[in-house]
């Protein structure tokens, strides 16, 4: 049991709880040994009593901690103390990405790709160095006050996977990929799927499947398409969510295959966000049709090669059998992997009935082999049947030699197959070729140059949709060519206009971009695409890219006073500007009590990109105090009141604080009080003036008569001002 101020490690000294999960708890402690503070994660007493999870727990941190990287979180050491098991790592102080996604709401595309660039290069370190993270989400990448972005629980997963115990954490199965929802193999590529689902939530603030159980979700991982982030942040740029959906992909393959690959078009994205370069690849059509090019169709063209058109169909036909049967083997495959995880003798017992259902053949037994081999042998006798049949009726003469080959044509007619011909004209020619070679029909390809139909799209077919037409029939499809090519001009360095009116003057249209270079001068064309020289339709685009000077590293400060620590810091490290030293002062501003009271460097000014600005927050107004020490006079305010009247004095702050109650009938009155709160206040006099007796003769009897006297109550109040201590 984990107390403060305990020392684990003969070292390291626990200080307090800041976080905890579902596997550990993570406390900050001071490492006396190298005299710094680390972060120590304990694993939680359920896990630290399965030894299968410890072992596996303890080898996968030790890799780990062999990681030294700047977006890593790195582990220093890993140890065990009383059936205590911890891992000591690299304190970053900061937010997590989830933390910070849910403040921002979401983030905007060039910082999710900014983001998103320094997580990957730090699972590229992990990956160089043969270990998967396998559990990549926003809650495990750690965004420091300094802006740097470094993952952390690397060895921990694979220790976590191996035990079954994902499916138990909500927070997990959200970016799980497909095979890892599925039980099955991961790797690389499947911290890609999940960094791909960690992007979807940075950009859109939701993650792409919801459920209500951990098995929904997964079995949406698993079933469904993912949606693109582009249906709840329309503005996202093109690159970015084709970069999100490649990461995204069911299968595998299909995805990056390394993290450099991902760096590469994530920096790309962030350079050019609006530009269509992510390509896709499917590994299952890489032997398949293509879309031919313009320079291709010339080619084709100049070749007049028919015959090799017939064999590329003949190619994609075995291609798309060859794909169909390995379509039903791996839907096999994936329900035979679904069933593994209830029951793997399930598996066990089919492979060997399959093994013992002909005990006489060999070990290199084909069944498919059989097959062709049985029709191949049924072919072959019927042809051997057919040419004596035909070798006895021609000697017999029971049909004439001239009808022969006649009939056998009209017999051969009767047992052929007839499809009936789809419509073709508009598509692609890789549309139409698969459409045709799927009802048993032979494309082959001419070309005709007009502006009525798109470039590589189908013209016209020698035989007309709906008619049916006997199987393995050539059908000639006529597919539209682009204009002539025409040389790309140079326009590297000239002006923009210049560069547009060379262009357009050879018949291209001109689309421009922007970018920043050092060594062009603004104004001036970067690049070029296509490159100089290249071959390309006429009026097809032209896309340059016009400098804007050198790249200014400069950096607007943003206002941040009166905002909270945490959000002032998210501010000014989203700006690029580092955050210095943190102070606590008092702030006669009462408004401003717990917030950013003074930053060191004035909104609006520009400063060079990485700056560090100090920052100090308000504890509220300073306590001030006040004295009263003076002597109180008689209060002679009123005319009635006269020397030796015994009069109450009261002092009341204005705060209500009663400093004074006497009474005295001697002037001036001593006063000595300080730590006054209240910087003014009342003296009250309080005192009764009575009348004389008066005597009085009746005039009708002559007698005397005596008047008894009158009291009256009088107040008197003074105001008076403390004097500040």
């Amino acid at each position: 049991m984990i107390k403060i101020g305990m020392i684990i490690g003969e070292r390291y000294e626990i200080l307090e709880k800041i976080g905890t999960g579902g596997m550990s708890d993570v406390y900050k402690a001071k490492d006396h040994k190298l005299n710094r503070f680390v972060a120590v994660k304990v694993l939680k007493q359920e896990f630290s009593e399965n030894e299968n999870f410890v072992s596996k727990f303890r080898i996968e941190a030790q890799a780990a901690a062999g990681l030294m990287h700047p977006n890593i979180v790195n582990v220093y050491d890993v140890g065990e103390e009383g059936g205590i098991y911890y891992i000591v790592m690299e304190l970053v102080e900061g937010i997590t990405l989830k933390k910070y996604i849910e403040k921002k709401a979401r983030l905007s595309a060039k910082e999710a790709i900014s983001i998103a660039i320094q997580v990957s290069m730090g699972i590229e370190s992990a990956h160089n160095n043969h270990i998967i993270h396998r559990d990549i989400k926003p809650q495990n990448i750690i965004i420091s006050k300094e802006g740097k972005v470094k993952v952390t629980d690397f060895g921990i997963a694979k220790a976590a996977t191996s035990n079954t115990i994902t499916s138990n954490v909500m927070g997990s199965v959200h970016y799980t990929s497909p095979e890892q929802a599925r039980g099955g193999y991961s790797d690389e590529k499947s911290d890609i799927y999940s960094l791909g689902v960690t992007m979807f939530e940075m950009l859109t603030g939701r993650v792409p499947f919801n459920g209500e159980t951990t098995v929904a979700i997964a079995i949406k991982h698993i079933q469904e398409e993912m949606p693109s982030p582009r249906e709840f942040v329309p503005e996202i740029p093109i690159s970015i969510e084709q970069i999100v959906c490649k990461c995204c992909q069911k299968s595998p393959d299909r995805r990056y295959q390394s993290m450099g690959e991902l760096i590469v078009d994530l920096k790309q994205s962030l350079m050019n966000p609006d530009e269509d370069f992510v390509k896709v690849v499917d590994p299952d059509e890489e032997a398949s049709t293509r879309m031919i090019t313009d320079r291709d169709m010339a080619q084709i063209k100049r070749q007049s090669d028919r015959r090799d058109s017939m064999d590329e169909a003949m190619r994609l036909r075995k291609n798309e059998e060859y794909r169909y049967e390995r379509y039903e083997d791996e839907e096999e495959d994936d329900e035979e992997d679904y069933e593994r995880e209830e029951d793997d003798e399930d598996i066990d017992d089919e492979y060997y009935e399959d093994e013992e259902y002909d005990d006489d053949e060999d070990d290199d037994y084909d069944p498919k082999m059989e097959r062709i081999t049985t029709i191949l042998a049924v072919v072959a006798a019927l042809l051997v049947g057919g040419i004596v049949i035909f070798i006895v009726g021609r000697t017999l003469g029971v049909f004439p030699f001239e009808n022969t080959e006649a009939e056998a044509e009209s017999e051969q007619e009767e047992e052929t197959e007839q499809v009936e011909m789809i419509e073709v004209e508009g598509k692609t020619l890789d549309e139409a070729k698969r459409a045709l070679i799927e009802i048993g029909l032979t494309p082959e390809i001419e070309y005709e140059v007009t502006d009525a139909y798109e470039a590589g799209t189908v013209i016209r077919a020698s035989v007309r949709a709906g008619t049916m037409t006997d199987k393995n029939t050539n059908v000639i499809l006529t597919i539209a060519e682009a204009n002539e090519l025409v040389k790309v001009p140079d326009v590297h360095s000239k002006s923009k206009a210049e560069a547009t009116s060379i262009l357009e003057k050879e018949g291209f249209v001109v689309n421009v971009t922007e970018g920043y270079d050092d060594n062009v001068r603004s104004g001036n064309v970067i690049t070029q695409s296509p490159e100089a020289g290249a071959e390309a339709p006429a009026g097809s685009s032209v896309t340059i890219r016009v400098s804007q000077g050198a790249e200014s590293t400069k950096v607007r400060v943003p206002n941040v006073v009166g905002l909270s620590e945490m959000d002032g810091v998210a501010t000014l490290t989203e700006s690029g500007i580092n955050v210095g030293t943190i102070s606590q002062v008092n702030n006669e501003d009462a408004a401003l009590t717990d917030k950013i009271c003074y930053q060191s460097y004035s909104e609006g000014s520009w400063v060079d990109s990485g700056t560090t600005i100090d920052l100090k927050v308000s504890i509220g107004p300073t306590v001030r105090t006040f004295k009263f020490v003076d002597n109180i006079t008689a209060p002679t305010e009123d005319g009635e009141y006269h020397d030796g009247l015994p009069v109450t004095v009261i002092v009341t702050t204005a705060d209500g604080t009663q400093l004074l109650n006497t009474q005295t009938t001697s002037f001036p009155l001593a006063a000595n009080y300080t730590g006054i709160q209240s910087e003014t206040g009342t003296i009250q006099f309080i005192f009764t003036v009575t009348t004389n007796p008066m005597t009085t003769t009746d005039p009708n009897t002559g007698e005397t008569v005596i008047v008894d006297g009158t009291s009256t109550e009088k107040t008197v109040t003074r105001n008076i001002t403390f004097v500040a201590e």
